[in-house]
């Protein structure tokens, strides 16, 4: 009995000591009747008096109404609506972890369902906590999924620093091509270190942005905590490159969960 008991114990510290994967920090899975305040906070409004459309010419206002953000079956459901909350035409909602939770590295990945219809934008994506080397884009951008509805097959994942951004056109980032985007759910992830950004999309790797070493925060601000932020956007510089449909509305992208691991 003693013997098989040693045996026993010394398997389990052999098998604990070999565990050095990546363990689960931070994560929603959505199982409540109401989003957890305690996680997210929905942004209200559309930039302005600072930025109007958020600098991007996006012709939504975000609110915190059960009409934008909900959850159902264990899904959160941002939707967009076309109406005229705030004097803007469409409405939609905006969550983020600031203030609740950020992370320094590590794999953030998202399932989602991603809207469809020509001037939908929906995003997930990260931005610094405390804009250690000055605003947008000084202290970065990450984004780990983007889609325009126009564009309804392709996935797109980006950085932006003071170096690389799309407002001098250098921003570094890369795109996948998936058919069942709008109608199927897939896995959007970052794998974040010192070293570099990894974008996959359902485990395949599709793009990675590299740290240099040269100590240059212009090209490499990402050694500070990150936010996650995930939103709908209508119409924009990007979005709206080439009009809205007005009979997608009302329209949603459907999030099963959020992972953190480190």
């Amino acid at each position: 009995m003693k013997a098989n008991l040693l045996i026993a114990l010394l398997s389990f510290v052999i098998i604990s000591s070999c565990n050095h994967g990546p363990e689960l920090v931070w994560s929603d899975e959505f199982d409540g009747s109401s989003l957890d305040v305690s996680k997210w906070s929905a942004y209200v409004g559309n930039g302005c008096p600072e930025l109007c459309g958020f600098g991007n010419n996006e012709e939504q206002y975000y609110t915190d109404l059960p009409a934008n953000v909900s959850l159902s079956e264990g899904v959160l459901i941002i939707s967009a609506t076309q109406d005229t909350v705030g004097n803007n035409p469409f409405s939609s909602a905006k969550l983020v972890t600031k203030g609740h939770a950020d992370w320094k590295y590590g794999r953030i990945e998202v399932k989602a369902k991603i809207p469809e219809g020509k001037g939908n934008w929906p995003a997930i994506w990260m931005l610094p906590t405390e804009n250690n080397y000055g605003g947008w884009p000084r202290s970065g951008e990450i984004d780990i999924m983007e889609h325009v509805g126009y564009n309804p097959e392709m996935v797109y994942g980006t950085v932006h620093t003071q170096a690389f951004n799309h407002m001098v056109g250098t921003q570094k980032g890369d795109s996948i091509s998936v058919n069942t985007i709008v109608d199927e759910f897939h896995v959007y992830a970052v794998g974040w270190t010192e070293d570099k950004i990894d974008f996959y999309l359902d485990e395949k790797l599709y793009h990675t942005f590299e740290n240099t070493g040269s100590g240059n925060t212009d090209e490499w601000p990402f050694d500070q905590p990150f936010y996650l932020i995930m939103n709908v956007a209508v119409g924009g510089d990007w979005g709206g490159k080439f009009g809205i449909a007005n009979d997608i509305f009302p329209n949603r992208m459907e999030i099963d969960y959020v992972r953190v691991y480190q």
